[in-house]
């Protein structure tokens, strides 16, 4: 169950003004991402919407690195949102491994416990790779190509031994819908070629 294009965005400005940050902006950016995708692939285009809208809703709770994938989770199951919840808690990892996450754990043991068997658990679908490929494609500028956005995120939380490994995983994402539409994603993205131009300046927050 996810909420409607109208209650989602009533949560995203909530949260925004619980905890105010261009992370907001990214996440609108993210949900027009997947929404023209999913159109493109004969996805559920709403439910990729507002999935995009919401994956980082967990920041509604204050500035977080790991926290913020379970505050999301934890959050969208108490309002019956179980399709959303899910994508709040993968969308961190294109390598379904916990200990291949790039965010400092500032969580409790059993929340890393309950993360851990939780990706075990599960296969992708669709959605949960969408919105991985998506969350890289959007910074608070607007869409942007996986490289800028790839480069602006290594430069704040470093490089590490399976950061190649995580970029890699979203290129196979990313080669998985353009198959399926057959041509580029960044076809499907107006004046994209634009973000080659804004310069990209790191947050002193976690935007990702």
């Amino acid at each position: 169950m996810y909420p409607t294009r109208e209650q989602a965005l009533e949560e995203l400005r909530i949260a925004g003004e619980l905890n105010p940050g261009v992370w907001t902006d990214h996440c609108r950016y993210a949900a027009q991402a997947a929404e023209l995708i999913a159109k493109s692939c004969g996805m559920d285009a709403e439910k990729a919407y507002v999935c995009g809208l919401l994956h980082d809703i967990g920041r509604r709770t204050g500035i977080a690195q790991m926290r913020h994938i379970i505050d999301g989770y934890d959050y969208m199951m108490s309002k019956g949102y179980d399709e959303v919840a899910r994508i709040c808690l993968t969308h961190s990892f294109p390598v379904k491994d916990i200990e291949k996450d790039l965010s400092r754990v500032d969580i409790t043991d059993g929340q890393y416990a309950f993360i851990r068997a939780y990706l075990e658990s599960i296969e992708y679908d669709s959605y949960d790779k969408l919105i991985i490929l998506c969350d890289c494609l959007a910074d608070k500028y607007g869409l942007c190509i996986l490289e800028k956005r790839h480069v602006d995120i290594a430069r704040r939380y470093g490089v590490f031994p399976f950061t190649v490994e995580r970029w890699n995983k979203t290129y196979d994402y990313k080669d998985e819908f353009e198959a399926i539409i057959g041509k580029s994603i960044y076809t499907l993205f107006p004046n994209i070629e634009s973000c080659i131009y804004t310069q990209q300046i790191a947050n002193s927050f976690c935007l990702r």
